[in-house]
């Protein structure tokens, strides 16, 4: 028996799934003609209704009254799942909230198929959590639990540098043996692998895979880096308080630069200790600002403005990032060399990983013939420049940067459940 399936790329920035009509795999609109949305969900505050992607964003940028939520992938596996979270004043658990987003985009690709598609094979990061096996085991089975809970019968997972390997092999000429590089919001995953036209409709692939490495470093953390460096300064971040001149606490900082952590900031505890501390502040017109953010919940704007100035320094010298949200008039010019130097470090980590995976392989950098970068944390000037130094001679395919991962699960799902495969049964990583 084979069964209509699908592949769901699952991102902490993006997301989007891939199915086969008429033997033609291609991205299903998911909101309106767009084939990718963003992880991001709003809950209306009147009646919890939920609102997803693109919606969900202006939603909250307009003010609207409910909760956010953004990069909900860097939740699994770790204690928040069966911790939960309160929305709107009601306790709700992060499998129902991942659920319901997994399952408005299944919704979008039943309607497109015309019948309820009940196999899939979901893109997974190399390492969910680094150096932690058990919360990485953990972690998928979450994200099976969840695809069960929303209809799908037939499961299997891929990491999500091969399943951006799988979409380029179509237009390969020959064989190459390439490095994948699948930089995305939470997550940094390298596969080296040998690609063929001839292979792409193999089922086991694993004699074609040489090596497999991650680190739990991506474009979040590139936001994060430059708001603590350029931003939360101006907002009080290493300012003293107090006769003893004690460091003001770093932990509210951190948190507001970071997507997942900020909605836990919004305690009248905390906001109380906040304001105590203004009283005895030695810079206290930045202080006030973080305050501010704190009392209005304004975090996310906060970190939107990180994001959209990391999004312009890619392209730019200099950009005016405007904080109009906090106080009128306030602006911060960042230089795109300050952006870089904040990164430099996790950009270190990110090559060390591949380097990594070239060590496991058992290759050296110079057998590498084809460089394939997948993901929106590939548009960083820095990051380019960083693979086409250590692949000097590789050629680099960059297209698809969003869509790729999608389409290759779509590929995986195809010879693991189509008409040629003889495999229908829940399983783990291929």
């Amino acid at each position: 028996m084979t069964t209509l399936s699908c592949g769901i790329d699952f991102g902490t920035s993006n997301s989007s799934i891939a199915i086969d009509q008429n033997g033609q795999i291609s991205l299903v609109p998911v909101e309106k003609e767009h084939v990718t949305i963003p992880s991001a969900l709003f809950f209306q505050r009147t009646n919890n209704k939920a609102f997803y992607g693109r919606e969900a964003v202006n939603l909250f940028f307009d003010r609207n009254q409910g909760r956010f939520m953004r990069s909900l992938k860097r939740v699994l596996g770790t204690s928040l799942m069966k911790q939960g979270t309160l929305v709107n004043g009601m306790s709700m658990n992060f499998v129902t909230i991942i659920a319901s987003f997994l399952k408005h985009i299944k919704d979008k690709a039943d309607a497109v198929a015309g019948e309820e598609i009940e196999a899939v094979v979901m893109g997974r990061p190399v390492h969910f959590v680094d150096n932690d096996g058990q919360a990485d085991a953990r972690a998928q089975a979450e994200l099976m639990a969840i695809a069960q809970r929303i209809g799908f019968k037939y499961i299997d997972f891929q990491f999500e540098p091969i399943a951006a390997a799988f979409a380029h092999e179509a237009n390969v000429t020959g064989e190459k043996l390439a490095i994948v590089a699948d930089l995305g919001g939470g997550t940094s995953d390298f596969t080296v692998i040998r690609l063929s036209r001839q292979s792409g409709r193999k089922t086991d692939r694993s004699s074609d895979i040489l090596a497999n490495t991650g680190v739990r470093v991506g474009g979040n953390d590139f936001d994060k880096e430059l708001s603590m460096t350029a931003i939360m300064p101006e907002l009080g971040y290493r300012s003293t308080y107090g006769e003893k001149q004690l460091d003001v606490p770093i932990k509210p900082y951190q948190d507001l630069a970071e997507w997942s952590k900020v909605n836990f900031l919004y305690t009248p505890k905390l906001i109380m200790q906040m304001r105590q501390i203004l009283h005895q502040s030695h810079d206290k017109k930045r202080f006030q600002r973080l305050v501010s953010v704190l009392e209005n919940e304004t975090g996310h704007s906060l970190l939107a403005s990180a994001e959209a100035t990391k999004i312009a320094l890619s392209t730019q010298e200099a950009y005016n990032a405007r904080f109009d949200f906090i106080e009128p008039d306030f602006s911060i010019e960042i230089e795109r060399t300050l952006f870089e130097q904040s990164i430099d470090g996790e950009i270190e980590k990110i090559m060390e990983s591949a380097r990594q995976c070239l060590r496991e392989a058992g290759i050296q950098k110079e057998a590498i013939e084809l460089v394939i970068l997948t993901g929106g944390t590939t548009e960083v000037r820095t990051v380019q420049m960083a693979f086409r130094q250590l692949f000097p001679n590789a050629a680099i395919a960059d297209e698809n940067k969003l869509s790729s991962v999608g389409l290759g699960l779509a590929y995986d799902s195809r010879n693991k459940f189509g008409p040629t495969s003889s495999r229908n049964v829940l399983s783990s990583v291929a």
